[in-house]
């Protein structure tokens, strides 16, 4: 296991290929949730660093040698990134232990993922193609072009900080576009650890600045700022919503991945110790705190009590404690706030009339330490119209409710405002067909969950956000589409009458 260094860490933002303080000065703690201690100190931005940082990225754009790079060469400097982030997975996996208290195990899983995201969009930046139109005019070449949307601004969240953001940055980089990275206040020392190999890759000054910092000092001066043409989002719906409206004012475009309420739908014929491990994965991996996680089960009847039984008895050896464990099942919660919602959601199920079978609070475990843990937890007797079915609680809860027949299932399954994910557990090969399409959720794993992939598009339906991340669709989300005509037989037309 890596050990912990003692000693704190200042940090300093990037903007325009430099390393410099906030123009204030101002730090501010970053704290490893296992050990509850400052471990960095983070500038913290404001307005003025976010106009130099969008400046840099609008100077990059429009002259110097990204702007007049070649698609292949775009390319060949992100699969320049890939290896590099490929060869410090651990170092970065380690940064992000210390910021949001995820396992070991699952952040070097993603960090030695993430490299692909970056192979696959350099292997697409010069394979954005047009097409000649046959169109209906005589003597007229018409083609379309894809054009970079311009400066991309980047805000992510604190779960998976690094996935999270290669999964805007590779494919906006990839498209031709400057970005200005916010990340998440809690979590931002990895990504200023990525901007070491941003450097060393060669990628030019200007294309990738970070601001880092608090929303309102940072975040909105980046979301209402006239020289951004983007926004890349993932996080709650709230303040999904509250950036829509901002960037309404300038008709900014935008991807919004928000959150969710997946269920995961058990059938009668479905392999129970499977649909039992699958729904574990789903709910306790990364402590619950997952936008896709799968926090309400829906079980059959005729199954219910059984399958409860077997749940409580394998999520009950759950192992809790440091992070840096490689035997650790279950971390902290990443954020004070966060844990007090937690429990707070947990509060609100009990008086709600749900049933507390496992869990239900505070893990006072002597591994658990000075942390913000919570026991895994699950509830019983959970009716659709109760706060704890709705509630996105992103953390370690799962309300269980039970379906009589495959109409009422998927009914349950949708009667909620979000629609990101949905699993369903069956052999029947035409309920499993069925599923895909009566589920209202943007993706639908079958006796599987939690799985993504750089060729597959992530995303969801309602209230969990608009436009895809991953998968070829994801470069048109930084692209403009450009229609262009040519009269090759310049006649003298009517000049009053449109063509």
């Amino acid at each position: 296991m890596r050990q912990r260094d003692q000693q704190v860490k200042d940090y300093q933002v990037f903007i325009d290929g430099k390393w410099s303080p906030a123009v204030s000065g101002g730090l501010f703690d970053s704290v490893d949730p296992f050990t509850a201690k400052t471990w960095a100190r983070i500038p913290r931005c404001d307005a003025a660093d976010v106009d130099r940082a969008v400046q840099a990225a609008r100077a990059a754009l429009e002259s110097g040698p990204w702007a007049t790079m070649h698609p292949t060469q775009r390319g060949a400097l992100l699969r320049r990134l890939g290896d590099l982030i490929a060869r410090d997975a651990d170092h970065l996996a380690f940064t992000e232990v210390r910021d949001n208290g995820k396992l070991w195990a699952e952040m070097r899983g993603q960090c030695g993922y993430i490299p692909q995201w970056f192979y696959y969009f350099g292997g697409l930046a010069d394979k954005i193609e047009g097409a000649v139109l046959p169109i209906d005019k005589p003597d007229m070449f018409t083609y379309t072009r894809h054009e970079p949307v311009g400066v991309v601004a980047a805000i992510t969240p604190w779960n998976s900080p690094l996935l999270l953001l290669t999964w805007k940055m590779a494919p906006a980089l990839a498209a031709g576009c400057t970005m200005v990275i916010k990340p998440s206040e809690f979590t931002s020392a990895s990504t200023l650890e990525l901007m070491r190999l941003v450097e060393e890759a060669g990628i030019p000054p200007g294309v990738i600045n970070v601001v880092t910092g608090f929303g309102p000092e940072a975040g909105s001066a980046l979301v209402s700022h006239p020289g951004v043409d983007k926004i890349a989002f993932t996080g709650g719906e709230g303040s999904g919503r509250a950036i829509a409206k901002t960037a309404a004012d300038t008709f900014k475009r935008l991807t919004l991945e928000l959150g969710g309420k997946s269920a995961q739908v058990i059938f009668p014929d479905a392999k129970l110790e499977s649909a039992v491990r699958g729904v574990v994965s789903g709910i306790f991996a990364a402590s619950g705190q997952t936008c896709i996680a799968g926090s309400r089960v829906i079980v059959h009847e005729s199954i219910h009590d059984r399958f409860v039984e077997e749940f409580v008895k394998l999520a009950s050896t759950a192992r809790m404690g440091d992070p840096l464990d490689t035997a650790t099942q279950v971390g902290p919660v990443t954020t004070p706030p966060q844990f007090q919602r937690i429990l707070d959601c947990i509060d609100m199920a009990q008086s709600g009339g749900a049933t507390c079978v496992m869990g239900g609070g505070r893990a006072t475990r002597a591994e658990c330490g000075d942390g913000w843990f919570i026991e895994p937890t699950v509830f019983t007797g959970v009716t659709a119209e109760m706060a704890i079915a709705k509630t996105e609680v992103f953390g370690p809860v799962l309300s269980i409710m039970k379906f009589r027949d495959d109409d009422e299932a998927w009914r349950l399954a949708n009667d909620t405002p979000y629609g990101l994910a949905a699993g369903v557990w069956t052999q029947d090969q035409k309920r499993m067909f069925t599923a895909a399409k009566k589920l209202r959720a943007g993706m639908i794993w079958t006796n599987c969950y939690r799985t993504v992939s750089y060729m597959s598009p992530f995303g969801g339906f309602k209230a969990s956000g608009q436009g895809r991340e991953s998968g070829q669709e994801a470069i048109h989300e930084y692209l403009e589409t450009k229609a262009v005509w040519i009269d090759y037989g310049a006649e003298q037309a009517n000049p009053f009458v449109l063509r």
